[in-house]
Formats: structure tokens, C-alpha cells, sequence
């Protein structure tokens, strides 16, 4: 009996110090963690980063996943149809060809929601009809007076592919589609032998209330910005410049006592729309401060205005701003970019994450 109390109890003690070890493992690997919280207002990128991350750093989109993306790519469509064929209405801009009005009706009417390709096809040529038309074309240059989703041109661009009965969404279309954010989103992926957790919350005003959940334990926070929108409004608030809106949220995080230790990186994304934008659109006209000797149709006096404005709203300018025009679409950019980020935030933590 003794030998089997013996046998039993380093059985015991066994499982014991396994577990132990476990824990022990855990807790390294817990202290080692690179947590990266990516916060910003609505639309400015955030769930597009976290994409390529896994693009570029998890398990890629197979055939499978970017199938999970038809019902999103049919409902961008259709949603940026009706707002196009509203907006048009509204701005009382006429139809290049009036039979689009009978088009327009029917898309109209339609749901908004489109979760298989059965639904959408009784409205795919009346999309593409009123994409072609001259009314609509100039409603789309104007969209900065209304709500428009950043892909429209995108997509309407390769409806014939899209309207196929056996389309596939491609890899780009995975990273162009929309759909907001709710809640709290995580994603761990081990990046380079160093185990990195991406914290995605939604930018919308309704969703900022749940960002405070996830203040404990931060290494880096990645702002990012619309750089685009200087023009537009936001979705939940017409009367709010989205610019202005991005650098009070800005304000509050950077000035934090929270993260008076934790790096925070400024992506002023969208940076392949802002080039095009500031061809057409000073941003003088909406933002007053824009320097008198600068020019609001060159992209570097633009750039360097934004940049400033989001400095002057830290209170301790000793810090360096770490800053990156960015386009979140753009595998490649991304690539890049997150190089240079990574590095900044594992030579700020060596000590922290035990890399050293």
C-alpha cells in the first residue's frame, strides 16, 4: 500500500508542477505581450489595418473566408446606390439620360441589406446604368455634402465581376468592404517570435464608452485619422467636421495620464485620398487656421498642417510625435509602415516586455 501511496502521490505532484509550469509559461508570455490598441473615430481605418495584419502576419483570407465577404461587398454596393440616387434627388442635379429614373426607383425601393447574389441580381443593371450617368457622376463629386462610403468608386468600377453569379470577392475587395464596428474585438497573432494583441474598438460615438475597458496593460495606442475627411462630416453627427472631431478624441487620449508611458503613433490614413482631394478641394475653405503662405492644393503643405494641428493638441511637446501617412488598403504601404512602427514600440519596451 505504501508504494502504491508513493507512486500515487508523485503522480500527483507530476501534474502538479506541470501545471505550474503552465502558469509560469502564461505569465511570460502575458509580461512579453505587445498590446496595441488602435482606437480613432469611425471609418478612419482601424478594422482595415487589422485585415492586413493578418494578411501580412496570421492566416491569410482563403477562399472560404473572403467568401464570408460577399453579403458586405453586395450591401456596400446597394447602400452607396440609393445614397447616390438620394443625394442626387437633394442636390437637384439633372439625370444625364432620364431613363435612369426609372432605374433609380427601383433601387429605391430595395432593401439595403443583400446577403446573397439572388438579391442583388434583380438590381444589377439598374447599379450599373445609373453609375454610367452623367447625374450620378457629378452627385459622386459632390460627396463630401453627404455620406458616402470610401470604396463606391471601387466597386461600381468592377460591377460586371461583381454582379457574376460565381464572384469570389478578391483579396483587395476583403479589404475595401465596409462594416462598422461593435464592441470589443482581439486578435492575437505572434509577429517576428513576439506575441502581439491588436484591441479593435468601434470609433463611432455610441461605441467610445467601451473604451475604457481596455486601458489596462497598454504598450502602444495607434491613432488613426481619416486624413481625408478634413471636408466631411460625421456619420452620427452632420454638424461635426470629422477633422475636428478626430483631434478632440486625440486631445483626450494623448493628454491622458493613463498612457503617459505608452507610445502613441499618429496613421493619418486614407493618404491616396488626400493626394486626390487636395487637387480639387482647399482645405482653406474648411479649416481657417490653414497658414496664409501655404498652398492648400499642395499635398506636402497639407500634410505638414495636419501633422502640426495634431501636435499642438499634446501638452507635453517634449515627447515625440511618431506620425505616418498612411493607406490602409495598400498591402505593401502596411508592410512598410508597420515595420517602422513595430520597431518603435519594441525599443520603448524592452525592459516592460523582457526582449532585452
Amino acid at each position: 500500500m505504501a508504494c502504491c501511496g508513493s507512486a500515487e502521490d508523485s503522480d500527483q505532484k507530476k501534474v502538479s508542477n506541470d501545471i505550474d509550469k503552465m502558469i509560469s509559461a502564461e505569465k511570460d508570455k502575458f509580461r512579453r505581450t505587445v498590446k496595441v490598441l488602435l482606437l480613432g473615430a469611425g471609418e478612419s481605418g482601424k478594422s482595415t489595418f487589422l485585415k492586413q495584419m493578418r494578411i501580412l502576419h496570421g492566416e491569410d483570407f482563403g477562399e472560404a473566408d473572403r467568401l464570408e465577404f460577399k453579403p458586405i461587398v453586395y450591401t456596400n454596393i446597394m447602400k452607396a446606390g440609393k445614397v447616390l440616387v438620394q443625394a442626387r434627388d437633394l442636390l437637384s442635379i439633372p439625370w444625364g439620360n432620364d431613363t435612369n429614373a426609372t432605374h433609380a426607383d427601383l433601387v429605391a425601393a430595395a432593401p439595403s441589406t443583400m446577403e446573397k447574389y439572388e438579391d442583388i441580381a434583380p438590381y444589377l443593371a439598374a447599379l450599373e446604368e445609373l453609375w454610367l450617368d452623367s447625374g450620378i457622376q457629378e452627385t459622386f463629386k459632390n460627396r463630401s455634402k453627404f455620406h458616402l462610403g470610401d470604396s463606391t468608386d471601387y466597386f461600381f468600377n468592377q460591377i460586371k465581376t461583381i454582379g457574376d453569379p460565381g464572384y469570389s470577392p478578391s483579396k483587395q475587395d476583403v479589404l475595401c468592404s465596409r462594416k462598422a464596428t461593435r464592441g470589443i474585438h482581439e486578435y492575437d497573432l505572434m509577429i517576428k517570435k513576439v506575441p502581439f494583441k491588436f484591441v479593435d474598438v468601434g470609433g463611432q460615438r455610441s461605441q467610445r464608452t467601451k473604451w475604457f475597458q481596455c486601458f489596462d496593460e497598454v504598450t502602444s495606442i495607434l491613432y488613426l485619422v481619416s486624413s481625408s475627411g478634413f471636408d466631411m462630416t460625421l456619420v452620427e453627427d452632420r454638424s461635426t467636421n470629422r477633422l475636428v472631431e478626430s483631434l478632440k478624441i486625440f486631445n483626450t487620449i494623448a493628454n491622458n495620464r493613463c498612457f503617459s508611458n505608452v507610445s502613441i503613433i499618429l496613421f493619418l490614413n486614407k493618404a491616396d485620398l488626400l493626394a486626390k482631394k487636395v487637387q480639387t478641394v482647399s482645405i482653406a475653405d474648411f479649416h481657417m487656421d490653414f497658414p496664409e503662405e501655404g498652398d492648400p492644393h499642395n499635398l506636402d503643405d497639407v500634410q505638414r498642417f495636419l501633422v502640426e494641428k495634431f501636435n499642438t493638441e499634446r501638452n507635453d511637446k517634449a515627447k515625440l510625435l511618431f506620425h505616418h501617412f498612411t493607406t490602409a488598403t495598400d498591402t505593401e504601404n502596411i508592410r512598410f509602415v508597420f515595420e517602422c512602427v513595430r520597431n518603435t514600440i519594441l525599443e520603448g519596451n524592452l525592459g516592460e516586455l523582457m526582449l532585452d
